[in-house]
Parts: C-alpha cells; sequence; structure tokens
C-alpha cells in the first residue's frame, strides 16, 4: 500500500511539474502593423481569424498586437522596411508603393493577367519561391495575395467600350495603370487612394480604377453611379499585390514548436485563403452596396474585352524590359513561367 501511494504520488508531482513547466513558458507578442483603418477586411475578416488561430494552436504562448492605421509611425511604403528593420514583428503592405523595387511580383499587377485572386495569391507565392527571393532579402514572407479584380467606376456616363474612354479623366494607382488608360483612349491621373473621394466629388477625376475591396471605406458607391466589370470567367482588368512580412530575428527567437505552428499557418496555405476572402466576401460586399445605391453594374461583353487586351498587350514588353534592366535575365521565360502557374492553380480553384 505504502509503495502504490508513493506512485500516485510521484505521478502527481510530475503532472504538476509539468504543469507549471506550461505556465512558465514565456509569451510572445508580436506586433502587426498595417495602413489601413481596425474594421477593414484585412485586418477583420483575414488578419485577426489568422491570428487568433495562431494564438488557439500555441495555446496562448503566441499572442498579437494589432496597429491598424500606421500607429506605429511611419508611411505605408516604409512599412517593409519596419519589418526589415524591427520597428514591427509582422507587416502587410504593398510592393508596389515602392516602385521599381519589387519589380518580379509586379508581374501579377500587369492587366489581363489573373483570373482570381485565389489562383494568383497562390501562383504569386511559388514564383517568389523559384525567383523572387532577391527581392525580399531581410524579411520573412508570411503569405503573398491580390485584391480581386479592379473595375472602373465612374460619376457621370459608364463605359462600355473601348471609345467611352475618351475625353474621361479616370484615376490611376501607378505607372502600369497610367499606361493602360491612356492606351484605352482615356487621360490618366494618378493619385493616391485617400485622394479619390474627394477627387470624384470635385470632378477631378471622371471616375476610378479600383478593385471592390476599398469601395466600402471610401463610400465609394456614393459618389459613382456606374461600375463596369470584366466579362466573366475572362482575365481581370488588374489586381494589386499584397503581402504579408515578418522580422527574421522575431521569427529566429521563437521556439522550435511555435516556429512550427507559425509555418503550418503560412505560405501557400494563408496565401490561399487570403484570395479566397477577396474572390468571395469582398466582391459581394461591394455588389450589395452598388445595389442599395441603384447603381449600375455593366459586365463587359467578352467580343468587347478583348479588343481591349489586344490594345494592352504591348505593356507586357515593358515589363520584360523592365525586370532586365534590373538584371534579371530572360524576362520572356519569366512572364511565361508566371502565366504557367497561374493557370496550374487557375485549373484547381475551391469553388
Amino acid at each position: 500500500m505504502r509503495k502504490l501511494t508513493q506512485a500516485f504520488l510521484a505521478i502527481f508531482v510530475a503532472a504538476s511539474m509539468g504543469t507549471q513547466a506550461q505556465a512558465d513558458e514565456p509569451v510572445v507578442t508580436l506586433k502587426v502593423h498595417h495602413f489601413l483603418p481596425a474594421h477593414s477586411v484585412t485586418q477583420a475578416d483575414l488578419l485577426k481569424p489568422w491570428a487568433e488561430n495562431i494564438t488557439r494552436e500555441s495555446n496562448g504562448r503566441i499572442q498579437f498586437q494589432f496597429y491598424p492605421s500606421m500607429q506605429l509611425g511611419g508611411t505605408p511604403p516604409q512599412l517593409i522596411d519596419q519589418a526589415r528593420d524591427g520597428v514591427a514583428d509582422i507587416v502587410w503592405t504593398l510592393p508596389g508603393y515602392t516602385a521599381g523595387r519589387f519589380p518580379l511580383i509586379s508581374v501579377f499587377e500587369q492587366p489581363f493577367i489573373g483570373r482570381s485572386a485565389e489562383a494568383t495569391s497562390q501562383a504569386m507565392w511559388s514564383f517568389i519561391e523559384k525567383h523572387g527571393q532577391k527581392e525580399f532579402e531581410g524579411v520573412r514572407l508570411l503569405a503573398t495575395h491580390t485584391t480581386d479584380g479592379a473595375l472602373i467606376h465612374t460619376a457621370k456616363k459608364p463605359i462600355k467600350k473601348m471609345g467611352d474612354f475618351r475625353g474621361m479623366k479616370i484615376r490611376a494607382a501607378n505607372r502600369t495603370s497610367t499606361k493602360l488608360i491612356s492606351i484605352l483612349g482615356g487621360t490618366p491621373v494618378a493619385m493616391p487612394v485617400p485622394q479619390v473621394p474627394e477627387s470624384l466629388s470635385k470632378g477631378v477625376v471622371d471616375g476610378a480604377i479600383l478593385p471592390w475591396d476599398v469601395v466600402p471605406a471610401l463610400k465609394l458607391h456614393e459618389l459613382v453611379k456606374y461600375h463596369t466589370e470584366m466579362a466573366p470567367n475572362q482575365p481581370l482588368l488588374m489586381q494589386t499585390v499584397m503581402v504579408l512580412a515578418m522580422n527574421p530575428a522575431a521569427y529566429d527567437r521563437l521556439p522550435d514548436d511555435l516556429k512550427k505552428i507559425l509555418d503550418d499557418n503560412t505560405g501557400l496555405t494563408l496565401s490561399k485563403q487570403a484570395g479566397q476572402l477577396f474572390d468571395t466576401k469582398v466582391i459581394e460586399n461591394g455588389h450589395a452596396l452598388a445595389k442599395k445605391q441603384n447603381n449600375e453594374i455593366y459586365v463587359l461583353p467578352e467580343d468587347e474585352q478583348q479588343k481591349w487586351m489586344k490594345a494592352a498587350a504591348r505593356l507586357d514588353q515593358d515589363w520584360i524590359k523592365e525586370v532586365e534592366s534590373k538584371g534579371y535575365p530572360n524576362g520572356q521565360a519569366l512572364l511565361d513561367d508566371a502565366r504557367q502557374l497561374l493557370d496550374q492553380y487557375g485549373a484547381n480553384l475551391s469553388r
């Protein structure tokens, strides 16, 4: 009986020590910085559920503190360097904010290259693994994804054919969209997203090329009457590239078991999940807001879209020349590989 009591006591002590050891394990809090408000789709529907899942799987040992709307200071173009320098542990940002710095990944912002955010987001992750590590030296990528496809929002008249661009001042986001608007016959006006509402209300621009993603935050549906989408099952007008990146030292400080939890919830898996969100909920929300406002959503006929695509095809050569000028050999082969990856992931969509 005494031996049995000693055995139970030994088990109890061992269990207690294990519980104490777990309780004594340090909690890691990761600072997440981005430029959108806390109620944005990106934080509320993508980053927050992702973080909560990791906290749950780690039994609370990994926590996240969000700093939306640039609360840690700086400007959106500085976010990627904030991850590199350790100002933030994790950032969500647009590589396109720093023109010319990420030429390879910008292939996925070419006009009419992608057909869905889900496929493009995964293709981008695989493309960077093969070709783009140099572009992201100094940070650890956790995910790559794109917005839903950009469409054309106009205030006074719809755009239903290429000729409708004539005389229209259209907001452009970057060099590629500036060239595209000119090719299609419009007058591009470059400006950051926050300036779009005032510019529309004052007539500085007649419309803007933007995804449904930003419509709620800008209340764009209240400032325009027409939304022109691309033809069903055809390439999207444009997409915007986003990345989730981590400070390498912050990752290296994690114990191996926590690294595994983070690894299991990032990479291709998280990229796919992000793309699915933008393909579904984001577009559905945009449609609902436009319809509530009694706006017209015009879907471009396939034959008309083919005309736009033929006119814009020359922009591929511009991208090839740019990446080759940055020291990457054979830009055409890189473009072909990007398209092959898009086809590969596009053939296996989840819906």
